[in-house]
């Protein structure tokens, strides 16, 4: 497939492809007669790849580190797994830091719907109050 057939499926601009390729995040692609770039489909499970490790944040260098290993085949495969599991923990590590942002988000709104809820209840006539308060619970 061509380089804007590629950006299309893939999500990536074609000056980001380039770039990939440029700097060995994907491997340089086969040319056809024209001299254009003609891709195989498997590449876009390497650039979904690519994209979540981006999407975790994993540093270009360790990105490039893990590209090179793939490239170098079969033997780098504790490697490769070595730098996955670093970066999980790291993932890891910043899910449970946004588990705690969100635990402090839900716990700040519950308080706002408190007062809320009170100044409703609050502002109701007295008779409403009264007969709220007979009704059992």
């Amino acid at each position: 497939m061509k380089i804007g057939d590629l950006a299309k499926r893939s999500g990536l601009t074609a000056h980001t492809i380039r770039y990939y390729e440029r700097i060995g995040l994907l491997p340089y692609a086969d040319r056809n007669q024209s001299r254009h770039r003609d891709y195989d489909a498997s590449i876009l499970t390497w650039i979904e790849f690519l994209g979540r490790l981006k999407t975790t944040g994993m540093p270009i260098r360790d990105m490039l580190r893990y590209a090179a290993l793939r490239e170098a085949g079969a033997g780098t495969e504790a490697e490769r797994r070595a730098l996955l599991e670093q970066h999980r923990e790291r993932v890891r590590a910043q899910v449970d830091e946004l588990n705690a942002c969100l635990l402090v988000l839900d716990t700040k709104i519950d308080g706002y719907v408190e007062t809320e809820q009170r100044k409703i209840d609050d502002d109701a006539p007295v008779q409403n109050r009264i007969r709220d308060r007979r009704k059992p619970a």
